[in-house]
């Protein structure tokens, strides 16, 4: 893998990291694929039970790397002749629909279009008090992508997300929070620390009620039926307390102690 991504394991976490500090982290096509395989690979590693992405430097990600030698697409070559969604859209599809492990994004700093789309497609973000968010399309005079036009409505609603947008704002730290697009500020100094114990904490669960939460979630967004989506959701729920580590749980729970999961 290039070394323009760092991925580092600490028990069941995996940390995926932007490594362009020079450039923000902004994207090359090179650092958007690998950003892409390296979702796609943990996804497939079952003693990985949770995923942080966040950025290296003072930096999440600047967006698309516009500062030149590099003609701007979402496609490479030969994606072109077969995807015509591009990384742009993987960045969604990776984390969302072929990852069913939550993703928590770790927003250290700068956000920006591209960016701030990968961002917004983690399932969970914690975001720095100094970092900066936002789309910046109607300055460049582009459009939302990177499923930003999916998310940011999901996030905050139909007309904040207009407004975000139309009129290129930026929020800070604990705007983004009581806008919708995170769920947590951190002061810039304890970020990293508390990116990690956050994800951690959340291996504290079976991964098997994690990974269905999840399906059943981004389920719910696709889904304009709603007994089909009440029946996916008991599909989950029956699936779930058949592993043993549901039997586990409920041991536990009558036995006042912590559950030791397994991950069957």
């Amino acid at each position: 893998m290039t070394d323009l991504v760092k991925v580092s394991d600490v028990g069941h976490v995996r940390t995926i990291t932007l490594n362009r500090p020079d450039k923000k982290n902004a994207l090359s096509t090179e650092l958007a694929w690998a950003v892409i395989g390296a979702v796609d690979e943990a996804a497939g590693i079952d003693n990985v039970r949770v995923i942080a992405i966040t950025g290296s430097g003072d930096s999440f990600c600047a967006g698309l790397d516009l500062s030149g030698g590099e003609r701007y697409s979402p496609l490479t070559p030969q994606s072109s002749q077969l995807d015509d969604i591009g990384w742009v859209g993987q960045f969604l599809l990776s984390i969302r629909k072929r990852c069913d492990k939550p993703v928590v994004g770790g927003i250290n700093g700068v956000a920006v279009g591209a960016g701030l789309g990968l961002a917004m497609a983690t399932d969970v973000r914690l975001v720095a008090r100094s970092a900066r968010l936002m789309a910046g399309y109607t300055r460049i005079g582009g459009s939302p992508d990177a499923g930003l036009t999916i998310t940011l409505p999901q996030a905050m609603g139909y007309e904040k997300a207009m407004r975000f947008m139309m009129e290129n704002r930026t929020a800070l730290g604990e705007e983004a929070v009581a806008l919708g697009m995170a769920g947590e500020v951190v002061d810039d100094d304890k970020f990293h620390d508390r990116l990690q114990a956050y994800c951690q904490q959340l291996c504290e669960w079976s991964p098997i009620t994690l990974r269905l939460l999840k399906r059943g979630m981004v389920k719910s967004m696709e889904s304009t039926d709603m007994e089909q989506q009440l029946r996916y959701e008991v599909a989950n729920i029956r699936i779930a307390f058949s592993s043993d580590d549901a039997k586990e749980a409920r041991t536990a729970f009558f036995e006042k102690r912590k559950p030791v999961f397994s991950g069957k």
